[in-house]
């Protein structure tokens, strides 16, 4: 049992490939519990409702409600919120969609990817200003920082996709 959840906890939101286009075409079909009323936003940002909604949610591998979420499924219920659309669920099928944008050009809404271990990814919500919003392994749902150590050692793209 220790071996297992020492397994788990190593991958963090690693993805993998999927298997063939019937799996990717039901990965796109929402559970029920990630249908959830549009966020309206509290200041000036449009994901502050989701972020002040799943603030502090703990991080949970495979999770994808308010009692554990994991960073995919987060962006995935995050964009469903605030702009009604659905993203794939794993890491690896989000880092296909959109375009590739330079860091300094970055956009609220962005999708900002890290590789941090050799077969596990992450993902997260730009936010502006160097900031972004996602499921921390390690403190759940949260804002980091780009220039952050960990985040700028551990950055891979930011993803620019077509919201509306």
């Amino acid at each position: 049992m220790l071996i297992l959840f020492v397994l788990l906890a190593s991958v963090g939101c690693s993805s993998t490939p999927a298997v063939n286009e019937t799996a990717t075409t039901k990965s796109l079909t929402p559970p029920p519990k990630l249908q959830i009323k549009p966020a309206l936003p509290l200041d000036n940002g449009v994901f502050d409702g989701v972020y002040h909604s799943w603030k502090g949610t703990p991080y949970r591998y495979g999770g994808s409600s308010k009692k554990g979420i994991d960073c995919s499924a987060f962006v995935q219920v995050g964009y469903s919120s605030v702009y009604q659309k659905l993203l794939p669920r794993t890491t690896l099928e989000l880092v296909k969609k959109g375009k590739q944008v330079k860091r300094n050009t970055a956009k609220e809404g962005d999708l900002v990817f890290f590789r941090t271990g050799r077969n596990t990814r992450h993902v997260g919500i730009y936010l502006g200003n160097s900031e972004f919003l996602h499921a921390s392994q390690s403190k759940g749902v949260m804002i980091s920082r780009l220039d952050n150590p960990y985040w700028k050692r551990h950055f891979w793209q930011i993803r620019r996709l077509n919201k509306y």
